[in-house]
This record gives C-alpha cells, sequence and structure tokens, in this order.
C-alpha cells in the first residue's frame, strides 16, 4: 500500500521523508529516534508491506513534523501509537480520530484504545 495522507484538522497526516524537499530527520532526532534516516526508510517500506502504518503529524503552512502517530496491527487489532514533540500534544491527541478511523476504515481493524506514548 502506499502512504495515505490525512487531514486531521488544523494539522494533516503524512509519510515520512527524507530527501531534498523535506527532511524529517531533524524533527525525528528531537522525539529520541536513534538512526532517523533509516527510521524513515524502515517507516516507508513498512507502508508497502502493510505491516505498519506510520504518520507524520504536520503543521500545514511549514510542512513541519511536529509528532508522530502509528498503527501497528496485530491479527484484527491495531495497537496506536504516538509522540508529540514538546509543546505540541494538541496535534496529536487531534490525529488519533483520524488515524484510528483510517485503521479501522481502510485496514479492517479494531483499533485498541487508549494511545500508547512513545515511538516504535
Amino acid at each position: 500500500m502506499q502512504p495515505v495522507e490525512i487531514n486531521a484538522g488544523a494539522w494533516y497526516l503524512r509519510s515520512l521523508r527524507a530527501d531534498d524537499r523535506i527532511t524529517d530527520v531533524p524533527a525525528l532526532s528531537l522525539l529520541g529516534v536513534d538512526a532517523p534516516g533509516d527510521y524513515v526508510a524502515k517507516a516507508n517500506a513498512d507502508w508497502e508491506s502493510e505491516t505498519h502504518f506510520v504518520w507524520a503529524i504536520c503543521i500545514p503552512t511549514t510542512g513541519e513534523l511536529i509528532a508522530l502517530i502509528g498503527v501497528t496491527p496485530y491479527g484484527d487489532s491495531g495497537r496506536l501509537w504516538g509522540q508529540a514533540r514538546e509543546g505540541y500534544d494538541e496535534a496529536l491527541d487531534a490525529a488519533i480520530g483520524p488515524a484510528s478511523r483510517f485503521a479501522e476504515g481502510a485496514l479492517g481493524l479494531v483499533v485498541e484504545q487508549p494511545l500508547s506514548h512513545g515511538v516504535r
């Protein structure tokens, strides 16, 4: 599956990027991700294999990653997880509903609540 962009009200969710136009590497480092470039590559490969779905939660005007949210399938259920940069918990909270609806509607998963905090 190709990554799917999602509108989350004041924020938007997109796939992770590390290219000459947009790079999420510095923001992922702020979230404590070791080897952020490798993390981006793995996240995109996981979309292809449909084993793990990760979105960058971004500021619409700049595209800057301010939080991550993801769904990890386990059989017929999905574990929802996320992590926000300092001061951006509101963006993470706003993304829970849209990410859950995608997992339920497009993937047929029953999403476990509540959100598990941290980067996976």
